[in-house]
C-alpha cells in the first residue's frame, strides 16, 4: 500500500475545499469586501441594535457612524462586536471638531475607529465665495494636521453646495487646495451627480485622495419623491459600470451604502450590499 505524501494531502484538501466553497467564502469574503453601511440610513430603525443586525444580515461587516449613536463608547463596541461589524470611518459634526476634537478622538479610538469626516454644513457654516472656501479648506487642514498626530485620518463629505463654480474651480477644489494632502476626500456620488457633474470624472479629479465614496443612486428625474428622489443602489440612473472602476483607479478604499430618505431600509441595504458583490470584483479588472 502507498503512504500519502504531503502533496497528495494538500491537493485532497483544495478538493474539500472546492466541494464545500461556502467554507471558503464565509472565511474571507466578509473581510474582503471593501463595503460598508452609512448608519444614517437605518436611523429610522427602532434600536441600533436592530440596525446592526440588518448590517450583519445583509452580509456586510462594515459601518459608517453617524457621531457618538447616541451611546456611549463601550455600549457602541459592545454591539458592534455582538454582530462582528468594525467602525470604520464616523460622521462628526464641524462644531463638534472645533469645539471638542479630544472627546471626538477618544471615542472613536475606543472603537478601533481612525477616520473623521465632516459630514456636512449648515447654512451658516457654509462659505458664499472663493475666498471662503479657501479659509475654510485651511481650517480643515489645520484640524486634519491635529487629528493625524493621534493616528487617525480626517476627512470631507460633500452634497450639491460645495460644486457651485468660482471662476473655473468648485467651491470643494478650493477647499482641498487650501486645505493640504492630510484632508481625505468621501465622494458622495448621488450628490455629485445631481450637482451636473460626472461622477467617474469627479474621482478622477480628486484620485488619491478619496478614501471612501457614498455608494448611492439617484432615482429618475420625478420619481421616488416620497423617498427624496434616490435610488436603491444600481436601480436608479448612475452608470456603474464608469463609476466603480474609475473609484478603484482613484484609490478608493471604502464604498459605503447610503440612501437618505428609505422607505425600506433593510431593503437598501441588502439590495446596494448584493450590488456591490457582484459589480466590484467585475470593476477591478478594467
Amino acid at each position: 500500500m502507498m503512504s500519502t505524501t504531503p502533496r497528495k494531502i494538500a491537493a485532497a484538501a483544495l478538493l474539500l475545499l472546492a466541494a464545500a466553497p461556502g467554507f471558503a467564502r464565509d472565511a474571507v469574503s466578509h473581510d474582503a469586501q471593501p463595503i460598508a453601511v452609512q448608519m444614517y440610513t437605518l436611523r429610522n430603525v427602532a434600536t441600533l441594535d436592530e440596525q446592526l443586525k440588518i448590517v450583519h444580515d445583509a452580509g456586510v461587516h462594515a459601518v459608517e457612524t453617524v457621531g457618538t449613536q447616541n451611546v456611549t463608547a463601550p455600549e457602541l463596541k459592545q454591539l458592534l462586536d455582538k454582530y462582528a461589524i468594525k467602525a470604520v470611518s464616523t460622521h462628526v459634526q464641524l462644531a463638534d471638531l472645533r469645539k471638542d476634537l479630544d472627546s471626538v478622538v477618544t471615542f472613536n479610538q475606543a472603537l478601533g475607529n481612525t477616520y473623521l469626516v465632516v459630514p456636512y454644513l449648515g447654512d451658516k457654516e457654509r462659505p458664499t465665495d472663493a475666498a471662503g472656501w479657501t479659509a475654510l479648506g485651511r481650517e480643515l487642514g489645520e484640524i486634519s494636521k491635529q487629528v493625524q498626530a493621534r493616528g487617525m485620518t480626517l476627512a470631507y463629505h460633500n452634497h450639491d453646495f460645495e460644486l457651485v463654480d468660482f471662476g473655473g474651480k468648485t467651491g470643494l477644489e478650493l477647499l482641498f487646495d487650501a486645505a493640504g494632502p492630510t484632508l481625505k476626500s468621501e465622494l458622495d456620488l448621488a450628490w455629485v451627480a445631481r450637482a451636473g457633474y460626472d461622477p467617474a470624472a469627479m474621482l478622477a479629479k480628486f484620485s488619491g485622495r478619496v478614501f471612501a465614496v457614498h455608494a448611492k443612486d439617484n432615482a429618475p428625474k420625478g420619481e421616488a419623491r416620497d423617498e427624496g428622489g434616490f435610488a436603491a443602489l444600481g436601480q436608479g440612473v448612475l452608470d456603474w459600470k464608469a463609476i466603480l472602476p474609475a473609484a478603484r483607479k482613484a484609490g478608493v478604499q471604502w464604498y459605503v451604502i447610503e440612501h437618505d430618505e428609505p422607505r425600506d431600509p433593510a431593503a437598501v441595504v441588502k439590495v446596494g450590499a448584493d450590488f456591490l458583490r457582484e459589480q466590484l470584483p467585475a470593476a477591478a479588472t478594467q
